[in-house]
């Protein structure tokens, strides 16, 4: 058998020196290490941490049309355009320090509790503003918020999740994507209803306050590490050592690969033997075995790099590339609506602000399961596949949206809108963590902060988009235009996707494919 590395679980960073797994270090075992360590935990706090910034988020959007309305302001949906970019301009403005100083110091609880901090702030002030400035200045610190818990909660998800199942992992996390916009606008719109404008931000800092036992409650991994934590079935139990070995490294392999056997020796001197696996992707062709942890872990210290090297080194690869911009995109279509929905519902079928909160009820529900689904496939199926089914799937309902019917016509077509196009975040940012493993000296705390800085832009020049369209095109054409518009940003996606996403994007495939075949052919004729 070739050289074996034991190292501890969970796996250690890179630089760091994993202790043995005999010792523990000196005091009290920490209360709940095991669970508040496991990674059903972690990705639970993240999954409801990314509803509780998608559910402050969301309420503004069908209360602050009419708030500002009451305030005496015109052309309303302009001016809510511009307090979703200024959100979005905080999160793109603080993404790279953030990101940057996480990775610099290994550190992600620290951020989160900061950030949840910013969020409670960003509330209050937000609720006592009595003039549009003041609403800006809060959608800013909000966006600060949300700058943390999209790079650092990502990043602590990737740290704690062996690579075969970060996918679905970060599908799961996903979740709360929906579910934010799910109890967002009705719930704000029954508590705006019953109990005035403070109501709903009132229910958001009760929400966010019980959130932050949870960011409390989190042992990260390089504290578990030092007490060797189990986490829960998904991975060996406690107190184990694992050699990790891996066999010769192809020069092409394909995208994922069947997972190989990994030896795990228990402390009485028996073996088990179990799965671990291979489908990191190699950064150096070897004939030599290499040792890969579960993790997949950057072998070189991420925070070496500068922030130039950094930019510069995801720049030249066309992989981090394409999902930067699909990622763009997606907040691109996805806030473009949120100006504007509220609008036409009430122009078009007469809703109220309780009203409206109902239509996102019917949108989001189908979406709820459909982030999970495509991360599950993702691990399985590829990235590639599971981006284009929901780009794909979405492509015809931003066309049938158009048509004006009945208000359950509407309703269904925009579920299954939402259906596919919420879809498309997990598989992207399952490639994001790919793209960390093919990339040295890029950690996930890197990647997801581009990931961040791209879905921040998209949500800043989305809503200007919406707006201005909606505003400013002729003939009550302005939610065509803008459906259109999605729709195009849809085959640009799309395209994008088939040239360059994925570790071999699916134009290299058929290339192959058809190479291969003619080459077949040859040698057939030749034989004859």
């Amino acid at each position: 058998m070739a050289d074996a590395t034991t190292q501890s679980y969970p796996p250690a960073q890179a630089g760091e020196k994993p202790p043995s797994v005999h010792t523990k270090p000196a005091g009290r075992r920490p209360w709940g290490l095991r669970w508040r360590s496991s990674i059903w935990f972690v990705t639970l706090v993240v999954g409801i941490a990314i509803t509780t910034d998608l559910l402050v988020y969301s309420m503004i959007v069908p209360i602050i049309p009419f708030r500002l309305q009451e305030l005496g302001y015109d052309g309303v949906s302009g001016l809510v355009g511009w307090l979703l970019f200024a959100y979005s301009a905080a999160l793109v403005v603080f993404t790279p320090p953030i990101a940057f100083l996480s990775e610099k110091f290994k550190n992600r609880k620290v951020p989160l509790l900061l950030g949840q901090a910013a969020l409670i702030g960003s509330q209050v002030l937000l609720m006592e503003a009595p003039k549009f400035w003041v609403m800006a200045v809060a959608r800013i610190a909000q966006g600060i918020s949300a700058s943390v818990i999209w790079v650092v909660g990502l990043a602590l998800i990737c740290d704690t999740v062996p690579e075969r199942i970060v996918g679905k992992q970060l599908g799961l996390a996903m979740m709360g994507m929906s579910l934010g916009f799910l109890v967002g606008p009705p719930v704000a719109g029954a508590l705006d209803e019953r109990f005035g404008f403070r109501g709903p931000f009132i229910f958001g800092v009760i929400v966010t306050a019980v959130e932050l036992i949870g960011r409390l409650l989190i042992i990260e991994r390089k504290e578990a590490i030092r007490w060797d934590a189990a986490f829960t079935t998904l991975v060996p139990r406690n107190n184990v050592s694992h050699t990790n070995v891996y066999g010769a490294v192809q020069e092409e392999k394909r995208e994922e690969q069947p997972v190989e056997s990994t030896q795990v020796v228990r402390e009485d001197g028996e073996e088990d033997i179990t799965e671990a696996p291979t489908r990191v992707p190699s950064r150096t062709p070897s004939r030599t075995p290499t040792v890969v942890d579960v993790a997949g872990d950057s072998p070189e210290e991420p925070s070496k790099l500068s922030i130039v090297g950094l930019f510069f080194k995801l720049v030249k690869s066309p992989r981090a590339l394409s999902a930067v911009f699909l990622t763009l995109s997606y907040g691109i279509m996805i806030s473009s609506l949120e100006p504007v929905l509220p609008l036409y519902l009430q122009s078009e079928y007469g809703l109220d602000v309780s009203k409206v909160g109902l239509v996102y009820i019917a949108a989001v529900v189908p979406s709820f399961f459909s982030a999970p689904i495509s991360g599950w496939y993702s691990d399985r199926g590829g990235t590639i596949i599971s981006t284009l089914v929901c780009l794909l799937g979405s492509l015809p309902f931003w066309c049938l949206i158009i048509i004006r019917s009945h208000l359950a016509y509407f309703l269904v077509m925009f579920a299954f809108l939402n259906l596919f196009a919420t879809g498309t975040i997990s598989p992207v940012t399952a490639e994001f963590a790919s793209v960390t493993r093919s990339l040295q000296g890029v950690g996930y705390g890197h990647v997801y902060g581009a990931f961040n800085v791209a879905y921040g832009l998209g949500s800043a020049i989305g809503p200007v988009i919406g707006g201005q369209l909606y505003d400013h095109v002729a003939s009550d054409q302005g939610w065509l235009a803008l459906c259109l518009f999605n729709a195009g940003m849809i085959v640009v996606s799309t395209v994008i996707t088939v040239i360059y996403f994925g570790e071999t994007p699916a134009v290299q495939r058929v290339l192959r494919w058809t190479r291969r075949n003619r080459e077949d052919a040859k040698e057939g004729e030749t034989a004859a």
